[in-house]
């Protein structure tokens, strides 16, 4: 319903969602300067920063698109109105997901692609099978990942009503922060985004071992290739996470 709504007026569509492709770009215009002044980042060149942004944009836009409004649980738990998803004949997460479904957000999923392409081919790197693979690992994994962020945070504002801030530090904030390398970062920041919430496997740890580089924590090579079970474990325990503020949900009392 919401994508006919978007598509009965195709030149608002299509301003907007070219709106959210050039304000997204933003950010990566930012580290262009950035690099109009200098020759590394954190010892990364400008393509191997690419290559990071591309991918954690692509995946956290795919998150997003299809869970970002996952945010509006705590405005729903104030007004009652999750009342009336309650008694629908559907899954009340599918529902809330669906709930405005802003189909404009594909403007950050091309704008990352399209950086990320960029960045693939002007990286100097010794391409293998392996490498290769580790790509679209890294895209899905991290979509997954990011998907599981979007609906724990959720599950929250069931007990915190008013939280969707407290969310959006994890999502767009840990977006921003996979953008650069974990090499800018303090050890212990690098340490808590892989072990306490994972999104260093998003794209930190796999991009290090198509780009040749060593873990700065010292993690064994096989930590590289754990993002698809790193996301299946976030699901499995978002999800719990979901129904346990499900099961507690008492309405407003009003």
């Amino acid at each position: 319903m919401w994508v006919r709504s978007a598509m009965a007026y195709r030149t608002s569509f299509v301003m907007m969602a070219l709106g959210n492709f050039a304000v997204t770009a933003l950010d990566f215009v930012a580290i262009a300067i950035m690099f109009s002044h200098i020759d590394a980042l954190g010892g990364f060149t400008l393509p191997e920063v690419a290559l990071l942004y591309g991918t954690t944009s692509t995946a956290f836009g795919l998150a997003d698109l299809a869970l970002g409004n996952m945010d509006r649980v705590g405005r729903r738990v104030r007004d009652g109105t999750m009342d009336t998803l309650l008694v629908r004949p559907a899954s009340v997460l599918a529902q809330v997901a669906a709930d405005r479904f802003a189909l404009r957000r594909l403007g950050r999923v091309t704008q990352g692609g399209v950086l990320l392409v960029w960045a693939l081919a002007r990286l100097d790197v010794r391409w293998t099978p392996v490498s290769l693979l580790l790509v679209p690992v890294m895209l899905a994994a991290g979509a997954a990942i990011f998907g599981a962020v979007f609906v724990a945070g959720a599950a929250f504002q069931f007990r915190a009503n008013d939280a969707s801030e407290v969310q959006n530090a994890f999502t767009y904030g840990g977006t921003t922060m996979l953008q650069y390398p974990p090499t800018v970062f303090a050890t212990d920041l690098v340490r808590g985004v892989t072990f306490v919430v994972p999104l260093a496997f998003v794209n930190w740890l796999p991009a290090l071992r198509v780009l040749g580089r060593d873990d700065p924590l010292g993690l064994p090579g096989w930590v590289d290739f754990a993002s698809p079970l790193v996301a299946l474990v976030c699901c499995a325990l978002a999800g719990l996470a979901w129904r346990a503020g499900l099961r507690s949900y008492r309405s407003t009392g009003s």
